[in-house]
């Protein structure tokens, strides 16, 4: 029956049922495994890198599939499922293909997944129903993505959201390599911190990770292949900025922050004269620019490998991945929950710098306008809820006409219209006493 089917089918299906028909799997049902214990998971669990980054998968992806028939799950690098969440009617029916928290979904062992067939390929996938190779999966799509070492490049594990045809969505490939990105970004961050935190090594818990960011692990093997990664620079919600490059991460004074922010914003580079425009309009600024340049590539000659600063014009040495443009980035690929979820806030709230302030309003006006024309309500509910549209009076009504004239969320969301009008009553602001719709 499958020979008969390969001349529909895609290249990378039929090649990944090829490698599953060589270790003689049986399609009509998984080849059998030893039942995993409670206390064997739990162990697993507990000892896999991943668990520190779980909060993450539920932030940007699982509370958000408790109702749309999605389920989410996180495997180790061997395709073993660790952790299995979302809408509880879909994960009793996964049940019914042995797709379950302890159980073995690497290609070896069930063929053709989203999952094991990701880790295979090392990339992300989609596999949508018959294209499974184990028949009982038939009915089920899934978009899954590996997971890497953000040190070593290894795989640490694959991410997969299961469902029906939602799951392999346009969106949905994007939206799940995103959440991968991002817990891989967490993992750093929680690594360059633990080794800070452990003085590159002195009095360091004997954990894993932080031994090998801290420089006590040996050197990869050669056939190991690690992927290059740019220096980061987070400055989204904070006053001043957090760098990251190779393994050397600090906090950035507010103008240093301001400065690279604007030079990872114009990648050609800058002026002296344009740079300081953009920084100050205050006299002597140029002069003021030039004395905090030699600051700043001080700074940035300590870290490893070096960041430099060009001149003539002012431009970056090597690209700097900027929080900031990473939400544009996920707003333009339709990402838009991820993109809200990766918005900590206003680009360094606190800085009057021109260029600052311009960035930081376009940042802002995209991401509301994106969201009022193409959120869905409980995304754009949300929104509504950050600091940055708690006041939003547009925001909110558009939040009341979105929702279901029967959902019990539309109570808090004329309460909070009528708290709005209310202040821009005593305020004395146009528009106020305006009628609020009923709930």
């Amino acid at each position: 029956m499958l020979a008969d089917a390969r001349g529909g089918v895609r290249r990378l299906v039929q090649e990944s049922w090829e490698r599953s028909l060589s270790l003689h799997i049986d399609p009509a049902r998984p080849a059998p495994e030893p039942e995993l214990s409670s206390d064997a998971l739990r162990e697993l669990r507990d000892r896999h890198p991943l668990s520190a980054v779980l909060p993450v998968v539920q932030n940007l992806l699982i509370r958000h599939s408790l109702e749309s028939g999605l389920i989410v799950a996180i495997g180790d690098e061997s395709g073993r499922l660790l952790w299995i969440d979302g809408d509880r009617a879909v994960r009793r029916r996964a049940e019914g293909m042995l797709f379950v928290e302890g159980a073995d979904w690497s290609e070896r062992r069930v063929g053709t997944s989203a999952p094991g067939t990701a880790l295979t390929l090392d990339h992300g996938i989609q596999i949508q129903r018959a294209e499974h190779f184990n028949w009982l999966a038939h009915s089920w799509s899934c978009t899954a993505v590996p997971i890497h070492d953000p040190d070593s490049g290894s795989i640490l594990g694959v991410i997969d959201v299961t469902g029906g045809d939602d799951a392999v969505g346009p969106q949905t490939l994007p939206l799940v390599e995103a959440a991968a990105w991002a817990m891989e970004a967490e993992l750093r961050i929680q690594r360059l911190r633990g080794r800070n935190d452990a003085g590159f090594g002195r009095g360091a818990p004997r954990d894993h990770a932080v031994m090998r960011v801290a420089g006590f692990a040996q050197t990869p093997a050669p056939s190991a292949q690690r992927r290059p990664t740019n220096a980061r620079v987070s400055v989204l919600g904070r006053d001043t900025g957090f760098l990251e490059n190779g393994l050397a991460s600090f906090e950035l004074s507010p103008r240093h922050a301001e400065i690279l922010t604007l030079l990872a914003w114009y990648r050609d580079g800058l002026t002296a004269d344009r740079l300081s425009q953009l920084l100050s309009d205050q006299p002597n600024s140029v002069d003021n620019l030039r004395a905090e340049m030699v600051r700043l590539r001080k700074v940035l000659d300590g870290t490893e490998p070096p960041l430099s600063i060009a001149s003539r014009p002012y431009r970056l040495g090597s690209p700097v991945e900027l929080d900031a443009q990473r939400v544009l980035a996920l707003l333009e690929r339709g990402a838009h929950r991820v993109a809200l979820g990766t918005y900590r806030g206003p680009l360094l709230p606190a800085s009057v710098a021109p260029g600052i302030v311009e960035i930081r309003s376009e940042i802002s006006s995209r991401l509301r306008q994106v969201l009022l024309s193409d959120a869905s309500p409980d995304l754009l509910l949300e929104y509504a809820r950050s600091d940055e549209a708690a006041w939003d009076e547009e925001v909110w009504r558009a939040c009341l006409e979105l929702l279901p004239p029967r959902s019990p969320k539309r109570a808090s969301v004329v309460a909070r219209l009528g708290k709005i009008e209310s202040d821009l009553a005593d305020s004395g602001a146009p528009g106020a006493g305006r009628n609020l719709p009923q709930p």
